[in-house]
């Protein structure tokens, strides 16, 4: 494959998202602890549905697969993806008294508290038959997150359909989204990660996530650069100090755009999502890439995940009064 069937793939508009959807709540009004909330708004979040919503409003087409709890919360989740026009026509409810991913999280840089439930997460117990029932083949672009991989059934599921999807030329994006908590051990997740990462078109991750990859924290960028010789799009975030891009033998180096952040989650969802998005809309790699640097430094300035992701037009308006450093 190369970038450029990748891209020829994306335009098609026609993408399966395979990750968590959850329930996030934030301490109200915002800059509340929770320790000390009396109130709580509630939002969509997980970051595939994060991924989606952000996609969606570049006209992206996305079909979310994943399990949800049976439940009020897992009907929320429902109810929200059919509010942002994400998919869900795959989604099947997990019986086995299970719960959906749930988040409090607070509106503050300041001694931020993101405080994650995931234990027996109902998206975790995606199995073969689901990747069954969804037929990859119906889809053109497949976008991954890591933290599908992270236990079973979930991990030979995932990696049946990257599987499928190779056998059948169909381009895969993953998101590493290491979250250490989710996994058995470092050395795992390094493992399982790369075995992930052979059957993919494109890698996204930041500096310690490649370093998981690597298994050594120094390792990392290199480890990304030479991901790219077999991969289409490698891209190595460093968090304030932008990010490195490794396609078509070449390197690009992109800073951010700086924000007073109201919180530190979000943007590597928005940044996929909105990177995508614009290669979508005709967009080079070059301006995607800033394009995505641009939806995270937006959606770290207001509350919530899903809500705060921005269409394109929010996007380029942005872009006209900030300058990416």
């Amino acid at each position: 494959m190369s970038l450029e069937f990748l891209i020829s793939k994306i335009k098609l508009n026609n993408f399966l998202l395979i990750g968590r959807a959850g329930v996030d709540i934030y301490p109200d009004p915002p800059g509340t602890k929770t320790e000390h909330a009396k109130n709580f708004i509630t939002h969509l979040g997980g970051s595939s549905a994060n991924m989606g919503v952000e996609l969606t409003k570049f006209g992206g087409a996305c079909s979310l697969l994943t399990r949800v709890s049976n439940d009020a919360l897992g009907r929320l989740v429902l109810n929200q993806l059919d509010f942002y026009g994400v998919k869900k026509d795959l989604i099947k409810f997990e019986d086995n008294e299970s719960r959906i991913s749930f988040a409090i999280v607070e509106s503050t840089t300041e001694d931020h508290q993101s405080i994650i439930y995931r234990h027996k997460a109902a998206d975790l117990f995606l199995n073969k038959e689901d990747i069954d029932f969804a037929i990859i083949t119906n889809y053109d672009c497949l976008l991954i997150t890591g933290t599908s991989l992270a236990a079973q059934p979930s991990r030979d599921a995932v990696l049946y359909a990257l599987d499928v999807a190779k056998k059948n030329n169909i381009p895969v994006i993953l998101d590493i989204d290491y979250r250490p908590y989710t996994w058995e051990s470092p050395h795992i997740a390094k493992e399982i990660y790369n075995k992930a990462a052979e059957k993919c078109s494109g890698i996204i991750g930041n500096d310690e996530e490649f370093s998981v990859l690597s298994g050594n924290y120094l390792e990392g960028l290199n480890y990304a650069k030479n991901l790219s010789i077999n991969c289409d799009l490698v891209i190595y975030k460093k968090g304030e100090k932008g990010s490195i891009t490794f396609v078509d033998s070449k390197e690009i180096t992109k800073g951010i755009f700086s924000v007073k952040p109201l919180k530190p989650t979000g943007a590597g969802d928005a940044f996929m999502g909105a990177l995508i998005g614009a290669l979508l809309k005709n967009y080079d790699i070059e301006k995607a890439i800033e394009i995505g640097s641009a939806a995270a430094a937006i959606v770290v300035t207001k509350v919530g995940c899903a809500p705060a992701m921005p269409d394109l037009n929010e996007i380029l308006e942005f872009m006209k009064t900030n300058t990416i450093n």
